[in-house]
């Protein structure tokens, strides 16, 4: 019998921590909810994913955004609906960790998946200190996963990334990041 995964998990790069409160296999692929706790300046960069929606709402603390071209801080109690295929980012813009909830429409248990292998390999000092892959084809493998796109004018990299990840797949890469972080 294997041990289930751990339901919180921590990235020491970026000082963040996710605890999965309802997987996308928990709900039958409805919703996938997590709590992420963002510390003092952090957060990601501008993305957009085409498969799902995005709703953040804050619990605690003040949580910046940017969804399209708005700029918005979110306190306690307030959220916002990030649709299809709209560029979005969040952060930490205070001296306070923040506290939101993330539910994604449908659950995507791929993004899930994402954020175990980014946050395992930030753990085994496989990300650079801005919280990216320093391999390229794990880079390309979570892209993939979690459905996440670049906008603007580094969008011809999404081709890119979906081809490395063809690649990743075919060399084992993406099933030995799964074996390692996922299972």
């Amino acid at each position: 019998m294997t041990e289930p995964l751990p339901r919180e998990i921590y990235n020491p790069v970026q000082r963040d921590r996710v605890i999965f409160l309802k997987t996308a296999d928990e709900t039958d692929g409805e919703f996938t909810l997590v709590e992420l706790e963002v510390a003092p300046g952090g957060g990601n960069p501008l993305h957009f994913h085409t498969t799902f929606t995005e709703r953040f709402t804050v619990e605690a603390g003040e949580l910046g955004a940017q969804i399209g071209k708005r700029r918005l801080t979110l306190r306690a109690g307030e959220g916002e609906l990030v649709p299809l295929r709209v560029a979005h980012r969040w952060f930490n813009p205070s001296t306070e960790t923040v506290r939101a909830r993330v539910e994604l429409r449908p659950g995507r248990s791929g993004f899930e998946e994402s954020l175990r292998i980014s946050y395992g390999l930030a753990r085994d000092g496989q990300m650079t200190a801005k919280g990216f892959p320093k391999n390229v084809l794990h880079m390309a493998v979570l892209a993939d996963l979690s459905d996440t796109r670049v906008p603007g004018p580094l969008r011809w990299m999404n081709p890119l990334f979906g081809q490395f990840a063809r690649i990743a797949r075919r060399r084992g890469v993406e099933a030995e990041l799964r074996r390692r972080y996922c299972t």
